[in-house]
């Protein structure tokens, strides 16, 4: 009721034998306290961590990718599991949660710290500072203490069925109050390759979490009955912020790689008897011109259009919706586009494929699809709110506008500036600049009227910020803001989509540049320029020639500039997936030390399957929006 937060066995105990708050001292029962928010997880998530066995592991990382790491690359945890297998299984039970935990000797360094309030700059942290300090783990039941190492103490009978595979299934979440938050982040749109809306990140504790059927990666496709499967980013975002207490969302999830070998029931249109096209090239590396896609109502692989000018549309015998049985001898009765992409790669001149043709023309099933070079971004078929959107879309850099600003402000020493900020590197959501979250009504900032929520502050007094953690640039704005006279210099971001045949405009519920409580779009980090960028290795390793674990779209096409490469899913059960660190919507710079830019689809997904045992990505991350 006070609104402090405190860890739940910390506090349980302590109120089983006092009556009041450790902090102001107000009286305080146990059953009126609720649980913390998601920005509270967010903010434990990503506090530094030593791997608790320190003997014989160095690794520092953030807290949520702790359990990954001791599942599946920790040689400490890995000879403790041995060890526990290796026990007397009359002892293990003895032992009971104290043996399955991983961390019970070892100490674990942990960062904490304070947040701060407003003060006489007007700065208001939204963040902590990070101060290393030394906690041990308790000994007594320590899964309790680190969320990190709980094991599900659900009946599995009570959870809900989960989604079905490569299937378009319903749902509907419930929530208490309209206005609340569904506790995920989204990424996608048709700004970019992605084009569908995916979940990049569901957070523990959250109305979608609670309900447990949805999964990162999962594509949304309608919200209440309104198509977002091919629309802007920012479009999306605003109908899932409609108030109502019940949400219909329509869902496909992608099947596992191991699943698709599997042959799901063809329950397409009737089909007359197939026919072959034989189509000559002028050389190996000429292109047919096809965008190929699979369906989610029939199995296999099908033509979505015909390149203009391209080898095949200059043949004239395929069209839309035909399914590829075979090309030169290899089966695609049930195969996928990526596995057509390098069966074309590889034919040389000559590409002889297997047509069957639908008695009707019906494109309804088509929902996803696997980009290489002869192979462009899935368009839905029914364009109810952005009439005219051919094959191409936007280039990121046609859709959001960065503009530098200098800003020169004479105020009272003692008078506020009035913003509140976040961001910095190694900041709760990742490695972001600092930027605006909200301007306070009544500081010389809102007089002013320059700088607006959601600007990225590059420097202030000329020192510089972009490379800075959120606690040293809330030090150095605040030091700078003392004088009567301030120079700020930021970047004003600015998303241009317009909405095309759009009559009804849907506004955000957060307008007013005052809401802390405002997040940026995923959108709004895209289009910043690349020395905002920070880039990370990530290195993945697999013991068997297996696929790594994630689909990409992207890179150069024939019909419009080039796009970035974006991870579209993360399979579960694979390489990827056990890392933790991919994440839907991270941009891949480069393989191995070789950069992605300008490179073909099909030209980067050999390079992916022909790396061995190892393979560096080199990636950036932003954050999903927040819905």
């Amino acid at each position: 009721p006070c609104g402090h937060t405190f860890c739940h066995k910390c506090l349980k105990n302590f109120l089983q034998e006092k009556d009041f708050c450790p902090l102001d001292r107000k009286r305080l029962h146990f059953k009126l306290c609720k649980k913390s928010s998601i920005l509270v997880h967010k903010l434990l998530d990503k506090l530094l961590v030593y791997c608790p066995f320190s003997t014989v592991c160095t690794e520092v990382m953030q807290r949520c990718n702790l359990e990954a790491h001791l599942k599946n690359r920790c040689p400490g945890a890995y000879s403790h599991r041995k060890a526990l297998e290796n026990q007397n299984p009359c002892q293990e039970q003895e032992n009971g949660d104290e043996t399955r935990n991983t961390a019970t000797d070892p100490e674990v360094a942990i960062s904490s710290g304070t947040g701060h309030m407003e003060t006489e700059t007007g700065v208001i942290s939204a963040e902590y500072n990070s101060v290393a300090v030394t906690m041990p783990v308790r000994r007594d039941n320590c899964s309790l203490d680190n969320p990190a190492f709980e094991e599900p103490t659900e009946d599995p009978s009570t959870k809900p069925p989960s989604l079905p595979e490569g299937e378009i299934t319903t749902i509907e979440i419930s929530r208490s109050s309209p206005y609340m938050e569904l506790g995920v982040s989204i990424v996608g749109g048709n700004e970019t390759p992605l084009i569908n809306i995916v979940i990049q990140e569901v957070y523990r504790d959250g109305v979608i979490a609670r309900d447990g059927r949805l999964l990162a990666g999962d594509q949304i496709l309608q919200v209440n009955g309104v198509d977002i499967s091919n629309v802007p980013h920012d479009y999306a975002r605003a109908i899932f912020t409609q108030p109502c207490t019940v949400l219909h969302l329509t869902v496909l999830r992608e099947r596992r790689f191991s699943n698709r070998l599997q042959a799901p029931h063809d329950s397409g249109s009737p089909r007359d008897d197939s026919f072959h096209v034989i189509l000559h090239k002028r050389d190996s590396s000429e292109q047919l011109g096809i965008k190929l896609v699979r369906r989610t109502d029939e199995a296999g692989v099908f033509i979505l259009d015909l390149l203009e000018g391209g080898l095949a549309a200059q043949d004239g015998r395929l069209s839309c919706n035909d399914r590829v049985l075979a090309i030169n001898g290899h089966d695609l009765r049930h195969g996928t586009p990526e596995l057509a992409a390098q069966i074309i790669q590889a034919s040389g001149e000559r590409v002889h494929l297997v047509i069957t043709r639908a008695r009707r023309q019906n494109t309804n099933g088509i929902r996803e699809t696997g980009l290489h070079n002869n192979i462009c971004q899935y368009q839905h078929p029914s364009q109810q709110l952005y009439q005219g959107r051919t094959g191409s879309h936007k280039d990121l850099s046609q859709t959001i506008t960065c503009q530098e600003k200098q800003i020169l402000i004479k105020k009272e020493s003692h008078e506020s500036l009035g913003m509140t900020v976040a961001g910095g590197r190694g900041s709760k959501s990742g490695e972001l600049p600092i930027f605006v979250t909200s301007v306070q009504p009544h500081g010389c900032l809102a007089r002013d009227g320059k700088i607006k929520r959601g600007d990225i502050l590059l420097s202030i007094g000329g020192i510089d910020l972009t490379n800075l953690s959120h606690s040293e640039a809330v030090a150095t704005l605040k030091a700078s803001a003392a004088s009567p006279i301030v120079v700020l210099k930021a970047l004003a971001v600015q998303n241009d989509t317009k909405n095309q045949g759009d009559e009804e405009q849907i506004s955000m519920n957060n307008e007013n540049d005052c809401d802390v409580s405002w997040s940026p779009s995923w959108i709004m980090w895209l289009g910043l320029p690349s020395y905002l960028h920070s880039v990370h290795d990530i290195v993945l390793r697999r013991s068997n020639l297996g696929s790594w674990g994630f689909s990409i779209v992207g890179g150069y096409e024939e019909n419009h500039t080039y796009q970035p490469f974006f991870i579209k899913t993360v399979v579960l059960g694979t390489p990827a997936h056990s890392d933790g660190r991919l994440k839907c919507g991270d941009m891949i710079l480069a393989v191995n030390g070789v950069s992605t830019f300008g490179m073909s689809h099909s030209a980067l997904v050999p390079m992916l399957k022909e790396q061995r045992s190892k393979v560096i990505l080199s990636v950036v991350s932003w954050p999903g929006s927040l819905i």
